[in-house]
């Protein structure tokens, strides 16, 4: 289907998404947060033909959600494009990506978008800002009928680390007992229990 820009969109996603493949787990299995991988490890090639698709899909003008995600993670991606590959999170433009989160979530609205969007609004506005948007995605969650988003793990690790970056730490651990609680997989506890453990305040 070379002519449908949601599949050109899905596979620059796929191709991007590949391309940090082995930089997302220390040599133990262990996982590595995007901030903290090392951007020198992600794969250039793929990153060059996720980004080339990218800009095919821009130049039609008819966005979608997989072209859009696609752009947010060719935004990512840029830093590690760049000759010589830059390993800096700073580089990121943030700025642009909230941008694509609101095309993102006029486009898609979900609560999970919504989530996703408060990640950038931490690195553009501030963790207290994005904490205020998490709790109300939260709040109007628990208007609804059964546990919807606070039944997510993802959902309480990112108020975990909003909260931490905050400074309050008594309540960030709970938050990474809640995402913990809500998880099977081991990696994933793993993960939250060390960021938990990292507060020392047990």
């Amino acid at each position: 289907m070379p002519d449908e820009a949601e599949v050109l969109g899905l596979l620059a996603l796929m191709l991007l998404t590949e391309s940090r493949r082995s930089a997302r787990t220390s040599p133990d299995g262990s996982l590595v947060r995007l901030a903290d991988q090392d951007r020198t490890r992600w794969d250039r090639g793929l990153i060059a033909e996720g980004q080339g698709l990218v800009r095919r899909c821009l130049r039609r003008g008819q966005p979608g959600p997989y072209q859009i995600q696609a752009a947010i993670s060719a935004v990512h991606s840029d830093t590690a494009h760049r000759d010589p590959p830059r390993g800096d999170t700073a580089e990121t433009d943030w700025g642009q990506i909230l941008q694509l989160y609101d095309q993102l979530l006029a486009v898609t609205p979900s609560p999970v978008v919504a989530l996703n969007r408060a990640v950038a609004v931490a690195e553009v506005e501030g963790p207290a800002t994005a904490l205020a948007v998490v709790d109300e995605l939260g709040a109007a969650a628990s208007r609804g009928a059964g546990p919807g988003l606070t039944g997510y793990h993802v959902f309480h690790a990112i108020r975990a680390d909003l909260l931490r970056r905050l400074g309050r730490d008594v309540e960030a651990a709970t938050a990474y007992d809640a995402a913990l609680a809500r998880t099977d997989n081991a990696a994933e506890q793993d993960f939250l229990r060390h960021q938990r453990d990292e507060l020392m305040i047990y």
